[in-house]
């Protein structure tokens, strides 16, 4: 038979629905690759098996009575471990935070169970979700599955894991400054942080409006079926937005045809990046000409970002590490609590001045928007760098933002962004293409991932040895 964890959710829910497959066997198809995987990748904080087990069973009876919750009802799904779970602490990478159980589900937890979905477990991140990769003082170091001593990037690196391995089918992370983003890049999987306020959060993030939660997958289709489900409304998000949910599998297939669509290879910045990675992104870009749209090069001319992100960034830092009991912060990761202590210098002024600049830079993107559908962009610079590593080896940068040049910007606008895999390295490592769209067109962003996955199917890691 087929290897189930290889079938899409629509597979999977053609399947079930003939009987000729059960949720109970796609999830102990998913415990007995985590089993083999998880010791080389650690990926996961905590496992449900016991819980995922009786609602794959709950969801084997509904699909044997022809009542389903929902398409994606008997999904294996994992949750990211700063978002609450029922049942489970949420430890956010941290040795300082409580391993008392969460008592009540997140709206996205919610809106999954509500659907169905079978919740295997929760990923790793790094402490507090602070850096673009997945090492944490709690958790160690989550390696990238494409080689084992490279990162997968993060914060959402468990998550982006799981997802290329296919240890389930939808992976719910967060990006804040690019923690979907930059691990999808680096492990070869889709992922969008969608317009903020699409999917409720509660509680609130530390980083207010920086942070988004949206999903990752192995497909472009299966991201879009779960955003359709956890961007439901939800009273406790006074900042989400209060209208209906559209189901973002209507109308996936209707392809760029004459859409106005922008390529910039380095966003207007000296950015170095790599040849390898430059090459295979303008070949991409180069793909939507052949599927009809109109693609040139050009550059929305943004206000430089990096100020605003480090001072908000930090900043926030600063206010997490005072939560922290003084004789605790030495469990910490000594980079996070030097960036707390440059964030403790940001005045409140200043503070003030850079949420206030996000609108000049909003601004210049909503005009770009006047005359491009869509703006692309290479979504790293460089390759999945060493494990255990903050910069790359060698290398004059600082700080993990010193290499993510691509991905802060659209957190400060708030809009819509992609990673979308768009080959490998000669070392086989992946590259992603970022797809950028106006606020509040997550759909047309999905659009146009789903036309470049058509046209050119993702990589991906062979998982045949079960």
């Amino acid at each position: 038979m087929t290897d189930p964890l290889a079938l899409s959710a629509r597979q999977l829910a053609a399947l079930f629905a003939r009987r000729a497959l059960s949720p109970v066997e796609v999830l102990d198809a998913a415990l007995t690759r985590i089993e083999r995987e998880e010791p080389k990748i650690n990926a996961f904080i905590f496992l449900n098996g016991d819980g995922a087990r009786k609602a794959a069973k709950a969801s084997e009876e509904r699909w044997g009575k022809r009542a389903p919750l929902s398409a994606a009802d008997g999904l294996v799904t994992t949750i990211k471990d700063n978002i609450l779970l029922a049942g489970f602490p949420i430890r956010r990478g941290s040795m300082t935070s409580s391993d008392a159980p969460a008592t009540k589900d997140a709206p996205a937890s919610t809106r999954l169970k509500e659907a169905g979905c079978v919740i295997v477990g929760k990923t790793t991140l790094p402490e507090f979700g602070w850096k673009g990769l997945c090492d944490s003082p709690l958790t160690g170091i989550t390696r990238n599955p494409w080689k084992l001593n490279r990162s997968t990037g993060g914060s959402s690196g468990g998550a982006a894991a799981a997802a290329a391995l296919g240890l389930g089918q939808l992976h719910l992370g967060t990006d804040a400054a690019g923690s979907i983003r930059i691990p999808s890049a680096f492990c070869g999987v889709f992922g969008i942080k969608p317009s903020f306020g699409r999917v409720p959060a509660y509680p609130a993030s530390p980083f207010s409006a920086l942070a988004h939660i949206g999903p990752l997958a192995r497909s472009v289709e299966d991201a879009a079926l779960m955003l359709s489900i956890i961007g439901r409304c939800d009273a406790r998000d006074f900042m989400a937005w209060n209208t209906p949910c559209p189901d973002y599998t209507i109308g996936l297939d209707q392809g760029v045809v004459g859409m106005r669509i922008a390529y910039s290879p380095q966003l207007g910045r000296n950015v170095n990046v790599d040849p390898e990675i430059a090459s295979a992104c303008e070949k991409a870009a180069q793909v939507f000409i052949e599927l009809g749209a109109k693609v040139e090069l050009s550059d929305p001319k943004l206000p430089d970002c990096r100020p605003i992100i480090e001072d908000l960034w930090k900043a926030v830092a600063a206010l997490i590490r005072d939560g922290i009991p003084a004789d605790a912060r030495r469990q910490c990761d000594p980079w996070f609590l030097r960036d707390a202590e440059i964030g403790s210098g940001v005045p409140t002024g200043r503070y003030i001045a850079a949420s206030a600049e996000r609108a000049n830079v909003a601004l210049a993107m909503t005009r770009f928007h006047e005359h491009f559908d869509l703006l692309l962009t290479p979504q790293m610079p460089l390759p999945a760098l060493a494990a255990g590593h903050d910069v790359p080896p060698e290398s004059v940068m600082t700080h993990w933002l010193d290499w993510s040049p691509f991905t802060y910007p659209f957190n400060i606008t708030q809009q819509p962004a992609a990673s979308v895999p768009c080959g490998l390295t000669r070392d086989g490592l992946p590259i992603g293409l970022q797809i950028v769209g106006p606020a509040h067109e997550d759909a047309r962003v999905l659009k146009a991932a789903r036309a470049f996955e058509n046209a050119r199917p993702f990589a991906r890691i062979d998982t045949a040895r079960d």
